[in-house]
């Protein structure tokens, strides 16, 4: 029997609820538009009408998925991040609401370096941070850097989806390593590197577990091992009086304090996320 999409998705909310997702309405909603090839407006114009079989098909199949543990960024491959939809998949974390406050700090560092600012990215990822920075502060120019070609990729694909080939490029770069000479003259550095401890790692939610890439968890025994690598040989790639900006984890601002402030950066300061979490570690290059 014919089922309209307005049905069809509070089938869908109530098996995920049931499922134990969070999330469940914003899911159901993301699953149904996946399956029909709907955009929201287009599905709430449409919520009356009813569904192809093929259609409720396929929807059932991605629910199944979600339901195994799969997240649904992945599922329908792609996400929003302050304001933009991004290409995600399996080889890049997806874009959480916490790396806002470092998207957040490093627009308003880059609007007051002025005409010209140059900013990278470094562990970038889908290159949600740079392309949220670009997008904000139209007198910027931006690099994506990031050891893994396949997140390279992604971040290809995401510059070209928001129009930002002008000004935004993609380098391949290991953070744990000093930088190459080509990346210098930078005013700011915004960095949302790996730092789960590793022991920590099997702990984790299975949807991040079982899904993410573990590359971009593990910061090592402590947690701190790209902190430490950032910090202590990442300053060359500053201007003087440039700003490195660090997204961590909960518990870790004091650790990363220090250690900035054993490598020259002064006017350390954090910033919190919603949850009241210290979320974002900064400081500035003077020496």
């Amino acid at each position: 029997m014919a089922t309209t999409y307005n049905n069809l998705y509070l089938d869908v909310r109530q098996r995920l609820l049931e499922a134990g997702v969070e999330n469940a309405q914003l899911e159901a909603r993301e699953l149904v538009c996946a399956a029909s090839g709907k955009s929201r407006e287009q599905y709430y114009r449409d919520m009356a009408l009813y569904a192809s079989d093929a259609m409720e098909e396929k929807l059932d199949q991605l629910v199944q998925r979600r339901i195994a543990g799969e997240p649904v960024a992945y599922i329908i491959g792609e996400w929003e991040f302050y304001g933009l939809t991004l290409t995600v998949n399996q080889d890049v974390l997806i874009p959480r609401m916490d790396t806002e406050v470092l998207a957040e700090r490093a627009i308003l560092l880059a609007r007051a370096a002025g005409e010209g600012a140059r900013v990278l990215d470094l562990c970038a990822g889908s290159g949600c941070v740079g392309l949220a920075v670009a997008t904000n502060v139209p007198q910027c120019r931006v690099v994506l850097a990031d050891i893994s070609e396949a997140a390279l990729k992604i971040c290809k694909q995401n510059i070209r989806r928001c129009d930002l080939n002008a000004r935004v490029t993609c380098v391949q770069a290991d953070a744990l390593q000093p930088p190459d000479g080509a990346l210098w003259d930078f005013d700011v550095i915004a960095c949302n590197p790996p730092y789960i401890p590793t022991g920590d790692l099997a702990g984790l939610d299975p949807s991040v577990r079982d899904f993410e890439p573990r590359s971009a968890l593990d910061g090592g025994p402590d947690g701190l091992d790209f902190y430490r690598a950032v910090a202590s040989q990442w300053g060359p790639a500053l201007r003087l009086g440039g700003s490195l900006l660090f997204e961590v984890g909960i518990g870790q601002a004091p650790d990363v304090e220090n250690l900035m402030t054993e490598h020259g950066f002064t006017d350390i300061q954090s910033s919190q996320d919603t949850q009241g979490i210290w979320r974002v570690v900064e400081g500035v290059l003077n020496r």
